[in-house]
Order: C-alpha cells, then sequence, then structure tokens
C-alpha cells in the first residue's frame, strides 16, 4: 500500500496577507483560488512540490463548527499554538535571512541540533509555526 500526502490546512486570519508571505516570501505557487461555500480557500505548494498543496483558509470554516469551536481556534491561533509545519531546505541559513528580512516573527535563529540537523523557525502573520530544516549530514 503507497501513501501520500495530498494536502493538508492551515488557518490564517487574511488570506491576501498569507499569499503575500507564502508566494512573495517563501515563493510558493498558487495552484487553486476558490469559493466553497461562500468562503475562500487558497492552494499554494512550493515549486519542487506541485502535488502536494497547502490550503490557506479562515479559521473554523469547517461544517458543523459552532461560534465556541472558531473561539477556541482564534484563541489558540492567538497563541501560536495551532498550525505548524516543518520545511527541508538545503540552506537553512539563507533560508533565515530572506524570510527574517522579509519581517517575519523570528521564534528561533539558525543553530545546529544534536538530531543531525541546523533549523530555525518562525511565525507567519497568523500565528503559524514554520521551521525551516537542513541535514547536516
Amino acid at each position: 500500500m503507497d501513501v501520500k500526502l495530498s494536502y493538508c490546512t492551515l488557518a490564517v486570519h487574511d488570506l491576501d496577507l498569507a499569499l503575500r508571505f507564502y508566494g512573495g516570501v517563501l515563493g510558493f505557487e498558487v495552484r487553486d483560488d476558490v469559493d466553497l461555500e461562500g468562503t475562500r480557500r487558497v492552494s499554494v505548494s512550493p515549486p519542487s512540490q506541485a502535488d502536494v498543496r497547502i490550503v490557506l483558509e479562515p479559521p473554523g470554516v469547517h461544517r458543523g463548527a459552532t461560534p465556541a469551536d472558531r473561539q477556541a481556534i482564534e484563541d489558540l491561533m492567538a497563541r501560536g499554538l495551532l498550525g505548524r509545519l516543518v520545511f527541508v531546505t538545503d540552506d537553512c541559513d539563507a533560508t533565515f535571512e530572506r524570510v527574517e528580512a522579509a519581517g517575519a516573527d523570528v521564534l528561533q535563529e539558525p543553530i545546529d541540533q544534536p538530531s543531525g540537523v541546523r533549523d530555525c523557525a518562525f511565525c507567519d502573520p497568523s500565528g503559524n509555526l514554520l521551521r525551516f530544516t537542513q541535514s547536516r549530514g
């Protein structure tokens, strides 16, 4: 059995701001920009992984989400505890410089980890944690 990731979802407060970050800063490409049931959703992906999409959508848009659910999601986003993505890069330091220069919220400067990677971390404009790793081996 062969199982592969097709897409994941990431809650964002402002789709246009998220697109400027993921497209302009990270260089991701827009794959879809659709309106489903009155809610705009946009999928992006790195150019080298066009078959894996990150769907950017407003918080709490899932069917059956109550107002209390939406508030809980907003609270988690405000604390940076909801979305987390880990990317592999061939140059952690260059990636750090580019994302930092764009004004992203730095959580961790590049450091060598005991696990054999060099990594850094940021928050995107909605508070989602983004980690960039580079293998040292």
